[in-house]
């Protein structure tokens, strides 16, 4: 991955909570978190990672482009599966350490490589301190 990006280092406190400097900041593995949503409906599409190369050309590109940790390779979504996600807004959190688009996906609309519109299709259900999964 590269290390080389074009934002600027995180400043003070103050400048990276309360300022208009986009000042991210990427974790020892050289990553930041993104939740991505349908900019429409609202819903939960994926959780993936962006390493500063991917956040520049989506900035660049206003298309989404991940970090893919399994492959260890850059990802434009959709470039294979035609699911382009056009970026409709980006948010980044309070200390500059993940992301949230609102994206329009192409295509057939999804999202999930296993041909699911989202990737949280299954539940989580508990009972009696045990865990199962179920399909929603």
């Amino acid at each position: 991955m590269c290390t080389c990006h074009p934002f600027p280092a995180p400043g003070a406190k103050a400048d990276l909570e309360e300022g208009t400097v986009l000042t991210p900041r990427f974790g020892a593995d050289g990553l930041i978190t993104v939740v991505t949503t349908d900019s429409d409906t609202g819903d939960l599409l994926m959780v993936a990672h962006m390493n500063a190369e991917a956040f520049a050309k989506t900035i660049e590109t206003g298309e989404a482009w991940y970090w893919s940790r399994s492959r260890s390779e850059l990802w434009h979504k959709g470039a294979t599966s035609g699911q382009i996600q056009t970026v409709v807004e980006m948010r980044i959190d309070c200390d500059q350490d993940a992301l949230w688009l609102k994206v329009k996906v192409a295509g057939d609309g999804g999202c999930c490589h296993t041909g699911r519109r989202s990737c949280f299709y299954r539940k989580v259900e508990t009972s009696e301190g045990k865990a199962g999964l179920a399909f929603v």
